[in-house]
């Protein structure tokens, strides 16, 4: 699928980032039980994933709370009068029930007017991407002049929960315990994006268009059944698919915009790991230069993976006018998004102050 937009601005991007950061070491003295067991060599969460370290939300805290602060945040940024906001979705994979939509409270508590349409998306790390095309495609459409997309991801059930299940299963084997690698990867993050129409847009950031592409041939490589909070992931299958698939994506995406790698100035792609990403920037031909990452100190944190890291790159000033940037999404399935935005102006607001010496360091709960 290609798509194209005339009439499209992408006005902000906004993350709110956990206080508590958790170490790849504090992950792995948590594992002690399991490591000494296998006799597994300490360092080789890092090493492997290059992911220094990851965050968490407090116990207890809900998608919707975070998404809510991160939106305001957002709107704030663009100088947005909510009422002029005709669309609101929720597209991370973590959200408060199975109904009603996280988006419906998210809404309720920014105060949104009730004209404005509302619920949930849902596609592993895409689920953000995936709202942004389609808050495009009503704007260009003529059906609401302003929207936004957000959303809020919490690994640390996730992760404490695959820390528990090592440490008490005696019957794993070094193989065995592959599947659960990415999980102990996984960290939390919430990030917004806001769109515009032409007329209403005080920057100018032409959101040009892009490409679709799925290869579910790799639908069973990376699955979670959200209930026991337990992910099982072929971790070196889905990132040869993925990339595949996401080279094939980029040749489509190049020939549908005419650009060549030359033409891109800056990329913002899905943070997953170091080797992935190596790999994917050789396959597409990208200079690593030109991309920006947080993996190494906020691990993947999924559907708001890549507009974290946009509006963490746009606050360090990594964008500039004229540039032509890349947005290469990627997500287990395996499913890839692609969009092209000309930036004129970056919009700055408080700040997502993020990463930096005060940050408190909390571990993860000892092993039993």
């Amino acid at each position: 699928m290609r798509y194209r937009y005339q009439n499209v601005c992408l006005e902000a991007f906004a993350c709110t980032l956990p206080d508590e950061v958790v170490t790849s070491e504090q992950i792995e003295a948590s594992l002690g039980p399991l490591y000494d067991r296998l006799r597994l060599p300490e360092g080789r969460l890092e090493l492997m994933s290059g992911i220094r370290e990851r965050r968490f939300w407090p116990p207890g805290t809900m998608p919707s709370e975070k998404s809510v602060e991160t939106a305001e945040k957002a709107i704030r940024i663009a100088g947005l009068d909510k009422q002029d906001i005709g669309a609101l979705i929720h597209g991370s994979v973590c959200r408060d029930f199975i109904e009603p939509a996280t988006a419906c409270g998210v809404h309720h508590r920014l105060g949104l007017p009730n004209d404005c349409l509302i619920y949930d998306v849902s596609n592993a790390c895409l689920g953000l991407l995936n709202g942004m095309m389609q808050v495009a495609n009503m704007i260009e459409l003529g059906q609401i002049r302003a929207g936004v997309v957000v959303g809020t991801e919490c690994g640390r059930n996730l992760v404490e929960a695959t820390i528990e299940k090592l440490n008490a299963d005696l019957s794993l084997s070094r193989n065995d315990v592959k599947p659960a690698f990415a999980s102990l990867t996984i960290g939390s993050a919430s990030a917004a994006i806001v769109l515009t129409d032409r007329e209403l847009s005080r920057t100018g950031n032409r959101l040009l268009g892009g490409v679709v592409r799925t290869n579910t041939d790799g639908c069973e490589l990376c699955q979670s059944d959200g209930l026991q909070e337990i992910m099982q992931t072929d971790s070196e299958a889905l990132m040869r698919q993925g990339v595949a698939t996401a080279k094939e994506a980029f040749a489509e995406f190049l020939d549908h915009l005419e650009w060549t790698t030359g033409d891109i100035d800056r990329a913002f792609c899905h943070q997953v790991g170091r080797v992935h990403r190596k790999l994917m920037l050789d396959e597409c031909g990208l200079d690593p230069a030109i991309d920006y990452t947080t993996l190494e100190y906020l691990g993947n944190t999924g559907a708001a993976a890549l507009p974290t890291t946009a509006a963490l790159g746009i606050e360090n000033g990594f964008v500039k006018k004229d540039d032509h940037v890349a947005l290469l999404g990627i997500g287990s399935g395996i499913n890839a998004v692609m969009a092209a935005v000309d930036w004129q102006r970056s919009l700055v607001g408080e700040g997502a102050a993020l990463v930096g010496p005060h940050r408190k360091r909390v571990g993860v709960p000892e092993a039993s």
